[in-house]
């Protein structure tokens, strides 16, 4: 076992009501605190061996879904590792009031769990978390995703507005519209959908756009593409019907949309 007090102490809770998405960026920037929400010591200490070779990581841990809620809310963390299988608060009860919430809606989720069949990954993933790891893991592995999840959200976009029939997409702003009508999309979401309208008409197979959306190569199943798909559409509305599937291979944009 690796002691952990000293590095979970140093983690400052922010208050709640002042955790605005400006002053987490610029804390982010300082450090970046990892809240691992796990009941089994030995997982805790796995990852915060490996996290911890990089300085610029804080870990903080809860071992109960009550507990990992309340430190989510209170420290506003760059990150959490979470389990599915949790006392007193399942995990997935955990990622559903996060996502529901504006203030901790936006802090990436990595659900790890031993829970590793294709039904779970997907309502893991439907819930809004950003990626799904199965045990036994790799903290390599565990690592590599969220490297990659931070790439994908930092990257410099392009500045102009992209427009398709009644959706307008700002990547300045990662803004959607349809029909004048705002949208909320997850990180992944707005990748895919900016994908698609960069090149109407043009077909993108599952592997190309699961590759390019979530920063890695395809590890995961292609799979994961049509939840997200499937979710995306939903958010649209009206507009749905913009995105067109072809079956066995991919999905493209309408361009006459």
């Amino acid at each position: 076992m690796i002691p952990l007090t000293t590095t979970v102490d140093l983690v400052v809770a922010p208050d709640r009501a002042s955790a605005s998405p400006s002053r987490r960026n610029m804390s982010a920037q300082r450090n970046k605190t990892v809240l691992i929400v796990e009941d089994e010591q030995d997982v805790i200490d796995l990852l915060a061996l490996n996290l911890l070779k990089d300085s610029s990581y804080t870990i903080s841990t809860a071992m109960d879904g009550l507990a990992g809620l309340a430190k989510a809310r209170s420290e506003v963390p760059w990150m959490i590792i979470l389990d599915l299988m949790l006392p007193k608060m399942s995990g997935t009860e955990v990622c559903k009031i996060l996502k529901a919430d504006r203030v901790t809606r936006d802090i990436p989720i990595i659900i790890l769990s031993a829970k590793a069949t294709e039904a779970d990954r997907l309502k893991g993933l439907e819930l809004g978390a950003d990626d799904y790891v199965t045990k036994p893991f790799s903290p390599r592995e565990v690592i590599l995703r969220m490297k990659a999840i931070e790439r994908r959200r930092t990257m410099v976009p392009g500045e102009e507005k992209l427009v398709c029939g009644l959706i307008t997409l700002d990547p300045v702003r990662h803004h959607i519209d349809v029909a004048g009508r705002p949208i909320r999309l997850t990180t992944a979401e707005f990748k895919l959908l900016a994908m698609l309208m960069k090149k109407p008409g043009r077909l993108h197979s599952r592997e190309m756009l699961l590759t390019s959306a979530w920063g890695y190569e395809a590890v995961i199943n292609t799979r994961t593409v049509d939840t997200h798909i499937r979710r995306l559409r939903h958010k649209l509305g009206r507009a749905a019907n913009t995105i067109e599937t072809v079956r066995g291979f991919g999905y493209r944009l309408t361009a006459d949309s």
